[in-house]
């Protein structure tokens, strides 16, 4: 199938570029023909053990970075490094199985 497509193109006065981007065409769109599409993953998956609390950790974290990057203090560090530590612990305790 590549070799028809290759045949049907005109290569006289390309460049190296153009020889290459109408190569990557050709090999896509036969790929494409030959192996279809698909849309991918889903993004964003839902979890059952998400509730406000979690939510609201992670708002609060969230923030607490900023002011970390904002003042550049070791005590905004500090209470950033603290909350990110609590969130992990809350999402373990939350989550299923989380002693296996």
């Amino acid at each position: 199938m590549v070799g028809y497509k290759v045949e049907e193109v005109k290569w006289k006065g390309l460049g190296v570029n153009d020889h290459w981007q109408q190569m990557k065409g050709i090999m896509m769109e036969t790929a494409k023909d030959i192996c279809g599409m698909t849309k991918g993953p889903r993004r964003h998956k839902e979890t059952w053990w998400w509730n406000e609390e979690v939510a609201e950790a992670v708002r609060d974290k969230k923030i607490k970075y900023g002011k970390w990057k904002k003042e550049n203090t070791e005590e905004a560090r500090m209470e950033y490094k603290k909350s990110r530590q609590t969130i992990r612990y809350n999402n373990n305790k939350q989550r299923p199985f989380n002693g296996l």
